[in-house]
């Protein structure tokens, strides 16, 4: 029999809250996290809005902010959704062997360092031509080493295991949009088979910057609804005309269940299902019949031992673009079959953006709050129904209903499809 896993800890930092418990209040109340970008200066980007974290610096948590100067916006949301995590959860103070204790993140890459790289190339341009050695001359005068490293999507589980003193196994995945669900389903495999006890799983990222922006908008994935920042994010509406980018963290504390009940620990809920597939199809096109998205929805309703029917409410990877919610809603009504329409479906990106990498974990804990309250997200600006998109979205209002397994989508850019059932505790 394998191991049950079950979340001892949450936290999150994103641009609707700097706790899960302020997030959780603004989500239910059906409040958006979207405004203009002042990250950078946007004025002359198609898109010109964004879901930014403000007014949150590792000093919430005690870190010396000078030490952090030059590592990166993700290490530091990771840094303080962890610290959240691990504290709510008790962990340090329950005898941990530090070598049982492991960490597994989906993280995207750091800060993008553009104005250094555009500072470069103008000292080596010579009318047409690139002056490789005064390219090379700016480079070492302008770049700072900790910055350039702080890019590598491994820096954040890095900080973690020192601030944490986690020596067990430790990963990152970078599978888009997919990846914190993904490292949250690979921690608990890696409990189930008793290589740890203890996992802090999760993810951080942050593309809110001109290269980040730029290639969506190439893209043509981004809304660009900049006269109404907080209608812009429209999962599943008629008119929706891109996701809107957001940042921030997710974490939490898996556990194996018998230490987590030997120590009293309060529990969250539990991983029940995981699921992944590949569409094995296009980079930039989702499989139209949905088939990598239905396989992986499956896989998880099986491997939690449950039946479609035993869903509650799915949290959506509902990322307002026009193909992702039409072929999202194909695979739910394949996988649900005539209890599709009475199976809630809420995106919350349509509140707080596209968390990219973080996505996952972050509506993942959604998914525990909607649980533990009895209550379900909506999904805002839903004002005009689509015909290919006919679910039951929950739309604009939170509703109260008892739920006991939540499912969480998340379908990242290339064809990586993740999902998680979360069920309530039952010992």
């Amino acid at each position: 029999m394998k191991r049950r896993v079950v979340i001892t800890g949450i936290g999150v930092i994103n641009p609707m809250g700097h706790d899960v418990e302020t997030m959780w209040s603004r989500l239910k109340e059906g409040d958006s996290g979207v405004g203009r970008t002042t990250i950078f200066d946007a004025s002359r980007f198609p898109t010109q809005i964004s879901a930014e974290v403000r007014d949150w610096d590792v000093d919430k948590i005690g870190e010396d902010p000078e030490a952090w100067k030059f590592r990166g916006r993700h290490s530091k949301f990771a840094a303080g959704a962890a610290t959240q995590a691990v504290e709510s959860s008790g962990i340090l103070d329950s005898s941990l062997d530090p070598t049982r204790f492991g960490i597994y993140l989906g993280s995207g890459e750091g800060n993008q360092d553009f104005f250094s790289f555009t500072r470069m190339m103008a000292a080596a341009l010579e009318g047409d031509k690139l002056n490789i050695a005064e390219f090379t001359r700016a480079g070492l005068e302008t770049l700072n080493p900790i910055t350039e490293l702080e890019q590598e999507p491994n820096m954040p589980s890095g900080h973690l295991a020192s601030m944490f003193n986690a020596q067990g196994p430790s990963a990152n995945c970078l599978t888009a949009c997919a990846a914190s669900s993904q490292a949250v389903g690979e921690a608990s495999e890696i409990i189930r088979r008793g290589d740890a006890d203890v996992m802090l799983s999760g993810g951080a990222h942050s593309m809110i910057h001109p290269f980040g922006v730029t290639g969506f908008n190439l893209l043509t994935a981004l809304s660009t609804s900049n006269d109404e920042p907080e209608r812009a994010s429209r999962p599943f509406d008629r008119l929706r005309d891109g996701f809107v980018l957001g940042e921030g963290a997710g974490m939490v504390i898996l556990e194996e269940l018998e230490r987590a009940k030997a120590r009293g620990a309060h529990i969250y809920g539990e991983v029940s299902g995981y699921g992944s597939t590949a569409d094995a199809f296009r980079i930039t096109d989702i499989h139209p019949q949905g088939r990598g998205a239905i396989g992986c929805m499956r896989m998880a309703i099986a491997d939690a031992g449950l039946n479609p029917a035993d869903i509650g409410y799915v949290n959506a990877h509902g990322t307002s673009t026009a193909v992702n919610d039409r072929v999202e809603t194909v695979a739910c009504r394949e996988v649900f079959g005539e209890r599709a329409m009475q199976t809630p479906v809420s995106s919350t990106k349509s509140m707080m953006g596209h968390l990219i990498a973080a996505a996952g974990v972050t509506e993942m804990i959604v998914c525990l709050m909607a649980i533990r309250d009895s209550v379900l997200p909506p999904t805002i600006n839903y004002e005009n129904p689509d015909p290919d998109c006919d679910l039951d979205y929950i739309p604009n209002e939170s509703r109260e209903q008892r739920l006991t397994a939540a499912l969480n989508n998340s379908f990242g850019f290339g064809g990586q499809n993740i999902s998680l059932v979360v069920s309530e505790f039952n010992r």
